[in-house]
């Protein structure tokens, strides 16, 4: 019998990604302070998937035929970890630094199932590359009026009317919105 996937995560993002893994699915939320102390974007977004891992165990628990799946994603820049902005001012200072510049996005994953009465926990962490073109102020306000940088990992959503401002990626696009599929539906194999 296939395991029901369960998603924890709020992100419609995510919630529309998973739809192309092509098992059965339900999503739910969980509410966790996100906070991690490292400046490596692997280690970090690891290490807050791994959070959500664990709150989603405290929270409802894992069946056998369940796959609890976790996802956090960051954007880092010259040894910088930018999350998602306070608030607009922040939006416009983080697109500011990534003008011009490439930066690279990491997605960490973490899959739990229950085998034998334990639960077992597998970890990936998929980078991407993307550079955006140079964006001049107006440009930057033009975009933030829009309000889709909001609860965005570096203030921009790269399937959004951003997408204007990206010059290049090098690597897996749906990482970059924030749940690598091919990477995910790879690791499942083995679950």
């Amino acid at each position: 019998m296939e395991k029901t996937l369960c998603l924890a995560s709020n992100s419609p993002r995510r919630r529309e990604l998973i739809k192309y893994l092509g098992r059965p699915f339900i999503t739910f939320s969980v509410d966790t302070e996100e906070k991690s102390s490292s400046k490596d974007p692997e280690t970090f977004a690891l290490e807050i998937a791994n959070e959500k891992a664990d709150g989603a165990l405290e929270a409802r628990g894992i069946g056998d035929d369940e796959i609890i799946i976790t996802a956090d994603t960051c954007v880092a820049i010259d040894g910088e970890i930018l999350g998602k902005p306070k608030d607009i001012d922040e939006g416009f200072a983080m697109l500011k630094k990534l003008s011009g510049k490439t930066h690279i996005v990491a997605t960490g994953v973490v899959i739990m199932s229950r085998r034998g009465g334990k639960v077992e926990k597998r970890s990936l962490c998929e980078v991407t590359e993307v550079t955006f073109a140079e964006i001049s102020d107006e440009e930057i306000k033009e975009y933030l009026a829009t309000g889709e940088y909001s609860d965005k990992a570096g203030a921009y959503a790269i399937q959004g009317a951003f997408s204007k401002h990206i010059r290049r990626i090098s690597g897996d696009y749906n990482n970059v919105v924030g749940f690598p599929v091919a990477a995910i539906y790879e690791a499942l194999k083995t679950v």
